[in-house]
């Protein structure tokens, strides 16, 4: 059984994550402890905030380098949700112009009303329309609806990395993947059926050769 650290900076729905992931058959640990995240075979990357104070709790917490160190050097897989993909991003702009983590290139804009009606933050249930396949929607059909609670998007520098995208505001990214580096932007804790299958599906991503 996979253990999975949901990473604890202060700033994530950590119980209800560590729920869905123990439903799934993994084993969650919430911590904020770098020994303990080095013991994980799997990262989650939870987030509901501003991008700068996102950024500001893991730097004070020393999580950015041993993210760095599991993700980049070991190949560990990683999710982010909401928040938690906004930060894999290189750089983002809610609170103030801040560096990210950098693992998947792009940044971090607020969305803008492109159509009559559009309300923002971005609150409730909306397709999410598959680009290309991924491993994460292996048993998803492209076009389900997940469930979402965001003002910021994720803008990708390179097209290989947008998995899915969702027809708000215009259309915004709605899932990344850098190899075994992933983010949704809704919430599969949340997302009921769809959502646990995407989170069974991460804890059978293998780990990338290093």
């Amino acid at each position: 059984m996979s253990t999975v650290a949901i990473i604890d900076y202060g700033m994530g729905n950590l119980a209800s994550v560590a729920r869905a992931v123990d439903v799934c058959g993994g084993t969650p640990l919430i911590t904020d402890r770098a020994s303990e995240v080095t013991s994980a075979s799997r990262i989650i990357l939870p987030g509901v905030g501003a991008f700068a104070d996102g950024m500001a709790e893991l730097r004070k917490r020393g999580l950015d380098t041993v993210l760095a160190e599991e993700v980049r050097e070991k190949g560990i897989p990683l999710l982010g949700i909401c928040l938690g993909m906004q930060l894999l991003a290189a750089s983002g702009t809610e609170g103030a112009p801040t560096k990210g983590l950098g693992f998947v290139d792009g940044e971090v804009l607020r969305l803008e009303a492109a159509e009559p009606g559009a309300r923002i933050p971005h609150v409730g249930w909306n397709s999410v329309d598959q680009s290309r396949p991924c491993s994460l929607f292996d048993g998803i059909e492209s076009g389900k609806d997940f469930y979402f609670v965001h003002s910021y998007h994720f803008l990708c520098a390179r097209e290989h990395n947008v998995v899915a995208r969702t027809p708000y505001c215009g259309g915004f990214v709605s899932c990344v993947q850098d190899n075994h580096v992933f983010g949704v932007q809704f919430h599969p804790e949340k997302s009921q059926k769809p959502g646990l299958r995407l989170l069974e599906n991460f804890l059978s991503t293998e780990a990338a050769p290093c």
